[in-house]
C-alpha cells in the first residue's frame, strides 16, 4: 500500500467509524466502487481458478461483489470466491484473504440471466486500492459472461481450488473479465458514484495495460486529491464496440446502451451522476456494416440521448454528456465499409454542436476540443493518439480526464 492509500484509508475509516456493522446490510450506505459491464459470451471453463485484479475508486470498511450469468445457457455453480488485497502479477498480500460467502454459503448456483451479489465481508479498502477476487469453477460453467476488453490481466490456474492462495504459480493469463461485475463498498452517508457510459475509448483502448490509466480511472484519482470529492466514487461501464441505439452485431458489442442502461448505470448503487460519451460507433456502423438495420442519422442519435437523459433524470441523477472525438485515418474498414468517411464526420460535428448548445445535459465535457488537432480538427492531434486515430493513448486519456470540470460535482 502506497503512502497515499494509508492516508486515504485512514481519513476514509475514521469517517465511517460510526456506520452500523456491516451484518445491518440495510442500514449501509452502500456504493459502487468499481463496475464492469458485460458484454458477451465467453468461453466455458471447468476445473479452474481465476483471480482479477480491480482497482477501487473510493474505500470502504466492508466489501461485497455482484457476479452475473447473463450470457449463460444455463446455471453456473461456483465452488469458492475469495477476496483479498493485491500485491503484485497474480499475488495476494499475506493476511488479507477472506471468504466470499453468498447467503451465508461458501458455494454459489446462478440461474442463467441471474446476477447475484455476495455477503459483505470486513475488510478496510483505501480509496484506488487494488483487490484480488479469485473465483473457483470445479464443474463447467458452459459458457461464461465476460467483458472482453479488460486492459487488465486476469490469472487463471488449472487443477484444485486455489482461491486462498497467496501465489499463483504456473497461472496463464487473460484480458477479459469473466463473471464479476461490480465491487461495492459500504460507504458514508456523503459518498456517491459517477457511471461512465461509453464505448472502447472507456474501456482504455490505446492506453497502457495494466496500469489503469483510462480516463475514468484517471478521474478518480483527480477526485481523490480533492477532499471535498474524495467521497465520490468512478465506476466503468463502457464497452468497446458498443453502440447508443443498436445492440451486438460484429464488431459492435453488447446490448445497446438504451437497452442496458438499468442495469449497467442506473440501478447500480450510489449512482448520482452519468457521464455520456457514446454516438461514435452509431456513426461507424453506418458504413462499417452497411446495412438498412446498421443506419443510425442524426435525429435518431439525439433522441437516443434525449430518451437517456429523461430515464436518468426520472431517478434525479444528473447526466453529463460529452462531445465526440475525431478519427480520421483510422485504419478500420475499407473503402465504402471504412469507419471513417466524409459524411459520417458531418455526423459527428452536427453531434457536437447539439451537444454543445442545446443545454439538453446538465453539464458538457469537450472531449472533442482536449483532443483534436487544431490543424486537422478531424484528427486526433499526434500526440495524443495512441496511433490507430481513434483512440487517444495514455496522454490523451489524461487530457480527457483533466478536462472534465469537478466543480459539476460539487452539491
Amino acid at each position: 500500500m502506497t503512502q497515499l492509500q494509508a492516508r486515504l484509508l485512514g481519513l476514509f475509516v475514521a469517517s465511517i467509524a460510526a456506520i452500523t456493522p456491516a451484518c445491518a446490510v440495510a442500514d449501509v450506505h452502500w456504493v459502487d466502487t468499481w463496475a464492469a459491464a458485460p458484454d458477451q459470451a465467453g468461453p466455458a471453463l471447468q476445473a479452474v481458478t481465476i483471480r482479477q485484479i480491480v482497482r477501487t475508486s473510493v474505500g470502504g470498511a466492508s466489501v461485497r461483489i455482484r457476479l452475473s450469468n447473463l450470457y449463460g445457457a444455463g446455471p453456473v455453480s461456483i465452488e469458492a470466491a475469495h477476496l483479498a488485497l493485491h500485491a503484485t502479477g497474480a499475488a495476494t498480500q499475506p493476511g488479507t484473504d477472506r471468504p466470499l460467502t453468498f447467503g451465508g454459503s461458501s458455494t454459489l448456483k446462478m440461474n442463467q440471466g441471474e446476477s447475484v451479489v455476495s455477503d459483505p465481508v470486513d475488510i478496510a479498502v483505501a480509496p484506488l486500492q487494488e483487490l484480488a477476487i479469485s473465483l473457483y469453477f470445479k464443474t463447467s460453467t458452459g459458457p461464461s459472461t465476460i467483458h472482453g476488453v479488460a486492459m487488465a490481466s486476469a490469472y487463471v490456474k488449472r487443477g484444485a481450488d486455489a482461491t486462498a492462495a497467496i501465489n499463483f504459480d504456473s497461472a496463464k493469463t487473460t484480458t477479459s473479465r469473466y463473471f464479476l461485475t461490480d465491487v461495492e463498498v459500504a460507504g458514508n452517508d456523503h459518498a456517491g458514484t459517477i457511471a461512465v457510459v461509453g464505448a472502447s475509448i472507456e474501456d482504455g483502448v490505446g492506453s497502457t495495460m495494466d496500469a489503469n490509466r483510462r480516463w475514468p480511472d484517471l478521474l478518480a484519482s483527480r477526485l481523490q486529491s480533492d477532499a471535498a470529492l474524495a467521497s465520490i466514487a468512478v465506476v466503468n461501464s463502457g464497452i468497446a464496440g458498443n453502440r447508443l441505439l443498436r445492440d451486438a452485431d460484429d464488431p459492435f458489442r453488447g446490448f445497446s446502451a438504451l437497452k442496458r442502461l438499468d442495469r449497467d448505470v442506473l440501478d447500480k448503487p450510489g449512482v448520482r451522476w452519468v457521464m455520456l460519451n457514446i454516438g461514435i460507433n452509431d456513426i461507424g456502423a453506418s458504413t462499417v456494416l452497411g446495412t438498412a438495420k446498421a443506419q443510425a442519422s442524426v435525429p435518431q442519435i439525439i433522441d437516443g440521448m434525449k430518451d437517456l437523459i429523461a430515464r436518468a433524470h426520472a431517478k434525479h441523477i444528473m447526466v453529463i454528456g460529452a462531445t465526440l472525438t475525431p478519427c480520421a485515418g483510422v485504419d478500420f474498414g475499407s473503402g465504402k465499409h471504412s469507419y471513417y468517411s466524409v459524411a459520417g464526420e458531418a455526423k459527428r460535428q452536427t453531434l457536437n454542436d447539439w451537444i454543445r448548445n442545446a443545454h439538453a445535459f446538465d453539464a458538457v465535457v469537450d472531449f472533442d476540443h482536449a483532443l483534436r488537432d487544431p490543424a486537422h480538427p478531424d484528427h486526433l492531434l499526434p500526440a495524443l493518439d495512441s496511433g490507430d486515430h481513434l483512440h487517444p493513448s495514455d496522454a490523451g486519456h489524461k487530457a480527457m480526464a483533466e478536462a472534465v470540470d469537478l466543480r459539476v460535482f460539487v452539491e
